[in-house]
């Protein structure tokens, strides 16, 4: 065969190669888009979800990620949130640098498919190592949980106990200093993965080592506290937060950690833990506490249970609504709104709404009125 036509015939198969593999990768980004529309918008059994992802796959990810980010102080996030940022610039702009003038618009079009076929990557990343946890089944299907123990009385009975313990821990707490972030696994370990056992888990989660963060000053200005990296599994603090506030907030995330994805459950879960550990947790615990039992209260109640306080927790209550009261309104409402959309798309029905759901919780359930019997024998 004459070398040229050999020669046009490699060419033809190298182009019918490359048109191929473009066609092939095409189909994958399509495939990946509609892999995550699909787990986005049908329905998974909880049953299958608690006892094969959460109680079991989801564990193992965290009893393995968890350990490797605590080996470094510098929170992970930051640095897959600027090399996300740096990296879709730079994609962005050499695309768009180096296309000719009249193929522009199929560029934009082909670089937009393409970062939507990434995002639905990222969001199956996400599912994988923690948000299928939004789907597991609600703790009180898995708890001795009656709501008719949720009432008016038993409510009014917890609030004047919570001043009554507020008062009692506050001098004894106040009298030594309060621990650091990276004291927090080492004095609240134990009592955090005994409340797990407690709460029925075979495979318990390992704590993560509070990181302050470089969303920080957005963490201030939007009013929240913490959160977890849901790639690495790594927790991310809000470094302003009160000394008294920490220990909650930590443990707060831990939950997180453990897969209580919902925030009420989080909210549980880091409360039996603060009411499991030392004084300073405890005291922590009630801080968190008694704002959501106040809110079920009408006014006249309110008043009378401020007259109970003692001028000492009055005062760490005024600490925290100054902290409060510098956050930026825009950027809090913004925030809120954001989460809540969130959480909604993630099938937490009641959104935000969801933080307060932990008085119901610890009324209604054998192991929260354990928890406050011991509290009561410990003082």
């Amino acid at each position: 065969m004459p070398s040229g036509i050999d020669s046009s015939y490699g060419r033809i198969l190298f182009r019918s190669f490359g048109a191929g593999y473009d066609l092939l990768k095409r189909y994958m980004r399509l495939l990946l888009i509609g892999l995550a529309v699909t787990l986005a918008v049908v329905p998974t059994p909880t049953t299958w979800i608690e006892a094969v992802y959460s109680r079991e796959a989801y564990l193992v990810f965290q009893n393995l990620l968890t350990p490797i980010s605590n080996l470094t102080g510098i929170a992970l996030f930051d640095v897959l949130l600027v090399a996300a940022a740096v990296g879709l610039l730079w994609w962005w702009g050499r695309v768009l640098w180096y296309v000719a003038a009249g193929g522009r618009w199929r560029a934009v079009w082909q670089i937009s498919f393409n970062t939507i076929a990434l995002a639905a990557g990222v969001y199956l990343v996400f599912l994988l190592v923690w948000g299928l946890n939004y789907r597991r089944e609600p703790l009180t299907t898995k708890l001795d949980y009656e709501p008719q123990r949720v009432s008016s009385k038993a409510l009014t009975v917890l609030a004047h106990e919570a001043v009554e313990r507020l008062n009692s821990l506050h001098l004894r707490t106040h009298a030594q200093p309060w621990p650091d972030f990276g004291e927090l696994p080492v004095r609240l370990g134990l009592a955090f993965e005994q409340i797990q056992q407690d709460l029925g888990a075979r495979r318990t989660a390992v704590t993560g080592l509070p990181k302050q963060t470089l969303l920080t000053p957005y963490f201030k200005r939007a009013g929240v506290d913490g959160m977890i990296n849901p790639f690495s599994l790594e927790v991310l603090v809000n470094s302003t937060v009160l000394t008294f506030e920490r220990p909650f907030v930590v443990a707060h995330e831990w939950a997180h950690l453990a897969g209580y994805a919902n925030e009420s459950e989080a909210n549980f879960v880091g409360w039996l833990t603060c009411l499991s550990g030392d004084a300073a947790s405890r005291y922590s615990a009630w801080v968190f506490f008694f704002p959501h039992l106040l809110r079920h209260l009408d006014p006249d109640q309110q008043a009378q249970l401020w007259e109970e306080m003692d001028m000492g927790p009055m005062t760490d209550f005024r600490a925290v609504s100054e902290r409060i009261s510098q956050t930026v309104p825009i950027v809090r409402i913004n925030a809120n709104r954001v989460y809540d959309r969130y959480l909604r798309a993630n099938r937490v029905d009641e959104g935000i709404a969801s933080y307060g759901a932990v008085v119901d919780l610890v009324l209604g359930s054998t192991i929260g009125e354990a928890a406050l019997a011991d509290s009561r024998r410990r003082k």
